[in-house]
């Protein structure tokens, strides 16, 4: 069985290492330690990462405030239009391609690395952020704005200052992953009262195929674990998005190939092997019918 593939691609250490030459204009903007990363309210971070060959494959927790401007995103495969008034969840497992940013953006957020102390124990994080779902992205009140925003403003006075509140900043963590767990659930339930049967599975297919496409490339597979036929399946996922389930394993597949070829030296074989492929020939053909590229050719390219 071949390895899992978790290439820790776009850390908080690299995203540091990325903005440090610029760090006379964005000092007043950022806060990095090694466990911790802030950003307060600055587009150009973000302009510097979509310089750097998307798509790229997240490991960490990072939540975020939209507070004006907007961006176009591609999250787990989904495209995703995020405006002003959104708070965003990007989760370990994540795989994110970044489209288009407005030049007006203005965003903030905080991002916990692996040393961070998370303030729950293992059996107690709250269920948005314990790995049932990769990422979520909700449009909000102005009030849930507010909160999300002092809580997030609080946290940003307490790095600044010049002895480092490790406690505090743990506790802060914790009242705004409350806060953004609280809205997940009330977004869930609602989803639950109005989305229709065809988009429910959907949405659960989408979610199987950023877990398990790497090494499930058949949509039997998916309707097996859903207790589906299937056509029937099959029908659902085209009638809900306009596009065959089939195509959308295959856009997982090529996703994480792009990002295995165009930020590690792995060699082909390897990337081929790693997932699930019968060979580096079919590996290269499929690779080659759905970018019009060979693997070298990308890989150079990039």
């Amino acid at each position: 069985m071949p390895k899992s593939l978790e290439p820790k691609l776009m850390t908080l250490s690299r995203m540091r290492t990325l903005i440090e030459p610029h760090s006379d204009k964005l000092r007043e903007s950022v806060f990095f330690n090694s466990e911790l990363a802030v950003i307060h309210g600055v587009s150009n971070v973000f302009q510097l990462i979509m310089q750097q060959n998307p798509p790229f494959s997240i490991n960490d927790y990072r939540l975020g405030i939209i507070t004006q401007g907007e961006f176009c995103v591609n999250i787990n495969l989904v495209e995703k239009h995020i405006k002003a008034g959104s708070l965003v969840f990007i989760g370990p497992g994540t795989v994110i391609h970044p489209v288009d940013i407005s030049p007006d953006l203005q965003a903030y957020g905080f991002g916990l690395s692996n040393d961070f102390p998370m303030p729950f124990a293992h059996d107690a994080m709250p269920n948005a952020f314990n790995g049932q779902v990769r990422d979520f992205q909700l449009s909000v009140g102005k009030d849930d704005i507010d909160t999300a925003f002092h809580i997030f403003e609080t946290l940003w006075h307490v790095v600044r200052q010049p002895i480092y509140n490790r406690q505090l900043v743990s506790d802060l963590v914790a009242a705004q992953m409350h806060h953004y767990d609280a809205l997940y659930h009330r977004h869930l339930a609602h989803l639950q009262k109005n989305q229709s049967r065809e988009q429910t599975i959907f949405d659960r297919f989408i979610y199987l195929v950023n877990l398990y496409a790497v090494h499930q490339h058949q949509i039997g597979f998916y309707a097996s674990h859903m207790c589906l036929t299937e056509r029937y399946l099959g029908t659902t996922v085209r009638c809900a998005s306009g596009i065959t389930a089939k195509e959308w394993i295959d856009r997982a597949l090529i996703m994480r190939a792009q990002v295995e070829l165009r930020h590690t030296d792995r060699p082909v074989a390897r990337i081929s092997e790693d997932l699930s492929f019968p060979n580096p020939s079919f590996f290269c053909k499929f690779f080659h019918r759905m970018t019009g590229l060979t693997p070298q050719k990308f890989r150079m390219d990039g």
